[in-house]
């Protein structure tokens, strides 16, 4: 009995200790600690309480009932989304353009980090770096502002061009074929040098002795990037590929919004959009929390699926 009930003890005591020491790591790092109540505090606030509110996707809103009382439909939104003349053609064009942007923009901001990494004239490389930087900090007004004078017809650049060669112009904005190259070819000028920021963090990390043996052994410089430099940030790659599947359903907003007219629709009506829509311009609250649940839930399951991918191929994963 005595041989049976040491180890157990063992790990008890273990398992104290552990505890105590946890305790005491808190106690004595605890202003550190107290940094993350505000960081707590808004997620409980704005994150998880509003949760209580997905209710009325169920029910047939009222705002003078409240959410308690507003009649049970169960799920008579989400049937009469589904039953949408629209719900295809929403569905296919939010999954392309994310696609689209997973094939064209995701890769973009690696291969420029790569490039700048290489860069060994230091004033050379801040100025590339500060140039690439300020899309980014452009209202996304600003951007289609410059979108529309880019292509305008009359008098944009690119139909200039195409008239100096003989060609007749293109009204890319009223033109529902233009509308997702438009979009993504924006979305890459835009950011590419903000998104290349943390691979070029991940690149910072690797240890120079690779490449110094590598250069021993004779590897040319696009050897060294494929077989060192790829390799060491594919965790960082991974992450960040998996939260980008993880919002495959999801799009700005007030980009499309502003991009958006009757001639283009057919290519960029989108779910997020219709939720606005529906939601804030006509008031179908319950509808629109409906939509979205939907929406966030496909997204619920990509993450899932694309983090356990990752970590069976790549050993690299959120959790």
């Amino acid at each position: 009995m005595k041989k049976e009930q040491c180890p157990s003890r063992t790990r008890m005591d273990l398992h104290a200790l552990g505890k105590h020491n946890k305790i005491k790591s808190i106690l004595r790092n605890y202003d550190l600690y107290l940094m993350l109540i505000p960081v707590i505090a808004f997620y409980i606030i704005f994150k998880y309480m509003p949760m209580y509110g997905i209710q009325i996707a169920f029910r047939d809103y009222n705002p003078g009932l409240g959410f308690l009382k507003s009649k049970w439909v169960g799920m008579a939104h989400f049937k009469r989304f589904f039953s949408s003349f629209r719900f295809t053609r929403m569905i296919r064009n939010t999954i392309m353009i994310n696609v689209y942007q997973i094939l064209f923009q995701f890769p973009i901001p690696i291969i420029f980090a790569i490039i700048v990494n290489e860069v060994r004239k230091k004033k050379f490389k801040a100025f590339v770096l500060n140039v690439t930087y300020v899309p980014h900090f452009l209202s996304t007004v600003v951007l289609v502002a410059l979108i529309t004078t880019v292509v305008h017809p009359d008098y944009g650049i690119i139909n200039q061009i195409m008239m100096f060669f003989g060609k007749s112009p293109i009204r890319f904005m009223e033109e529902a074929v233009w509308f997702k190259p438009l979009y993504i070819i924006s979305g890459i000028w835009q950011s590419t040098g903000w998104s290349s920021l943390i691979y070029l963090g991940a690149l910072a990390g690797i240890d120079p002795v690779l490449y110094e043996a590598a250069q021993v052994d004779g590897a040319s410089k696009l050897q060294q990037i494929f077989k060192i430099t790829i390799p060491c940030i594919i965790p960082t790659i991974m992450i960040m590929l998996i939260l980008k599947i993880g919002g495959i359903m999801n799009l700005g907003v007030d980009k499309v919004l502003l991009m958006q007219n009757d001639l283009n629709i057919y290519s960029s009506d989108v779910i997020p959009v219709y939720v606005y829509k529906t939601g804030i311009r006509e008031g179908y609250f319950d509808y629109a929390t409906a939509i979205g649940l939907f929406n966030n839930l496909i997204n619920f399951f990509l993450l899932l699926g694309a983090n356990r991918l990752s970590r069976k191929l790549f050993d690299s994963s959120l959790w």
